[in-house]
């Protein structure tokens, strides 16, 4: 196995325990057999960039600005291929994706590619920020796809978005907890997979104690996709 040609630029900080998530799936994932056969990559993390959902919202200051600055940082030095393990980020980056030199790789459309694979069915309940839900690019991307996503209640929404709040916070175990009883209150709806839209799920996810192989991780997407573009499988 020879070392990938490109060198992979990887905005993290949105938050910083995702990021970490992130390149540590990568690194166990990459057909690696020694160091020098792992991806270069260059890591620019900022966990001073703006709320994402807040300034989705408009109650908070606007990220694109920060976001946009740090991806063509990035290339300015030396990335080639851009990855961003934060979905809510995405609706910015949409802004702007036609200006970005180098490719991207999405983390919404490889998500729901993911969860288009595992899905039984043609849907999939889907957890992400109020923010992310708010933007509707999740659904979007779906429809494109001949896919549909279930969203769950107001009120379980809010608990999903404390789920988010405590995994930030490295309240690990009372995360997972909590994820799995809003899971369970989904799956007594409607008994599909559900996509982790937002990067801090995974994590809280992995210690809920739920099956593995009912969850889609936007992380792990991410991480495939990567290693598909870096290495051609």
């Amino acid at each position: 196995m020879s070392k990938p040609e490109k060198t992979l630029g990887i905005l993290g900080g949105m938050g910083p325990a995702a990021t970490a998530e992130f390149l540590r799936i990568l690194a166990r994932d990459v057909p690696a057999e020694n160091d020098s056969e792992h991806p270069k990559i260059i890591l620019l993390s900022d966990p001073e960039t703006p709320d994402r959902s807040d300034g989705l919202m408009g109650i908070g200051p606007d990220p694109l600005p920060v976001i946009r600055k740090n991806l063509f940082k990035l290339i300015e030095w030396g990335a080639e291929v851009l990855a961003v393990p934060c979905n809510t980020a995405h609706y910015f980056i949409d802004r702007f994706r036609d200006e970005i030199p180098v490719p991207l790789i999405h983390i919404v459309e490889e998500t729901v590619k993911a969860a288009i694979e595992i899905s039984s069915g043609n849907c999939s309940w889907l957890l992400a920020t109020t923010g992310t839900q708010k933007s509707l690019i999740y659904p979007e991307c779906a429809s494109r796809m001949n896919f549909h996503f279930l969203r769950p209640s107001d009120e379980q929404q809010e608990k999903i978005q404390q789920v988010i709040r405590l995994v930030k916070s490295g309240e690990l175990n009372t995360a997972g907890e909590n994820l799995k009883n809003v899971i369970n209150e989904l799956w007594h709806e409607r008994n599909v997979s559900v996509t982790m839209g937002c990067t801090e799920l995974p994590l809280a996810y992995a210690v809920s104690g739920l099956p593995a192989d009912r969850q889609v991780s936007s992380l792990k997407a991410l991480s495939d996709a990567c290693i598909k573009f870096l290495y051609g499988k």
